[in-house]
């Protein structure tokens, strides 16, 4: 593959438009009771009306990013508000913690056990204000970042199944995600708090997550200061996440004008992909344990989209932002993967977790 960045990113524009979005804006919307469809067959043929609060507030924020970053598309707006009016209607208990699932009536399912409803939640109404003006949605992606600093640190709360005080632990997902919310609710947070957000999600991300002498990242370690845990949780990687974060890492440092950061985050994404790859199948791993043992998760070999779209995102702006190469010769490999295993030729869209 010659460095054509034009017409890469052409490639990419239009399967966003001609393919990825048409599917979504046919097939999914809920005319009736509001928000979305997200369990869908090949075709678009719906196979599941329950309504899960991860997938409701992404679609609400991608449709408002389009009409905020790519055209003032009126149906994109009109979209965008079909979930956002569903949700803030339906999404909350009283205290405003986000259930993880409703019914297609928007009765709650499941209770607000996982913390990254409330990261999504925020993302899209934050989104959702800068499209619209509408101060209730900024009044929501607030009061849901301040709620989500809150339960920081016992994320689970009362729906935590751990024994408290047995084996300790602290997970990635959370600095990281907070690493990317805190940047998409930069005009609506203070600086002052933006800024110390951001130096706790480098420190913990960089400084307790990357293992120094593997320079790859850990799902899981122990508190105050990262010690690793021989044991299924704390000897796990999972290299999408540990990809993807160090984009979000990379997205701060640019920000910051931090070169060494960048740098840093590059190597990582380089050790992970050497990690993670499957050498006789090609494709990057889910789940794998440090130490070469069985992990626990029994899709740990699956090849999942969203690792290798992350991978694609933090490759092209390591290369963009430091030059280097290898950057660029591992995104030819993962695009070359991604586009023969994921694409869809016959009904469109991608497939999302692969076999071996």
């Amino acid at each position: 593959m010659k460095k054509e960045f034009g017409n890469l990113a052409k490639k990419y524009k239009q399967a966003l438009m001609e393919d990825i979005l048409p599917f979504w804006e046919n097939h999914s919307i809920d005319k009736e009771y509001g928000g979305y469809f997200t369990c869908l067959d090949r075709e678009g043929k719906v196979f599941d009306t329950d309504k899960f609060i991860w997938l409701q507030c992404r679609q609400v924020w991608m449709f408002s990013m389009l009409y905020n970053r790519a055209e003032k598309r009126d149906s994109w707006l009109k979209i965008a508000k079909n979930g956002a009016d569903f949700l803030a209607g339906n999404g909350m208990d009283k205290d405003g913690n986000w259930y993880f699932s409703l019914t297609r009536r928007g009765e709650p399912l499941i209770a607000p056990y996982n913390i990254f409803s409330d990261c999504f939640a925020a993302m899209a109404f934050g989104q959702y204000y800068i499209a619209t003006g509408d101060e209730k949605a900024k009044n929501i992606a607030l009061n849901t970042y301040r709620n989500i600093l809150n339960r920081k640190d016992n994320p689970k709360g009362k729906y935590s199944k751990s024994v408290s005080g047995t084996r300790p632990m602290i997970s990635l997902a959370l600095p990281m995600i907070l690493a990317n919310l805190s940047l998409e609710l930069e005009k609506l947070l203070d600086e002052s708090i933006l800024k110390k957000s951001l130096e706790n999600c480098i420190e913990e991300v960089t400084g307790h997550f990357l293992d120094k002498s593997k320079n790859i990242i850990f799902e899981n370690v122990a508190p105050p200061n990262g010690s690793h845990i021989d044991c299924f949780e704390g000897r796990l990687i999972n290299p999408g996440h540990g990809i993807e974060a160090m984009w979000f890492m990379m997205d701060i440092a640019q920000r910051q004008n931090d070169k060494k950061l960048i740098e840093k985050c590059v190597q990582v994404i380089l050790s992970t992909l050497k990690f993670g790859w499957d050498e006789k199948y090609g494709g990057i791993f889910y789940m794998l344990d440090v130490f070469g043992h069985p992990p626990q998760q029994l899709e740990w070999n699956q090849k999942l989209w969203w690792v290798h779209l992350e991978t694609l995102v933090a490759l092209i702006m390591g290369y963009r932002l430091t030059g280097n190469n290898e950057c660029w010769q591992w995104y030819q490999k993962v695009h070359d993967y991604a586009w023969q295993h994921f694409a869809d030729p016959e009904f469109g869209e991608w497939f999302g977790y692969l076999d071996r």
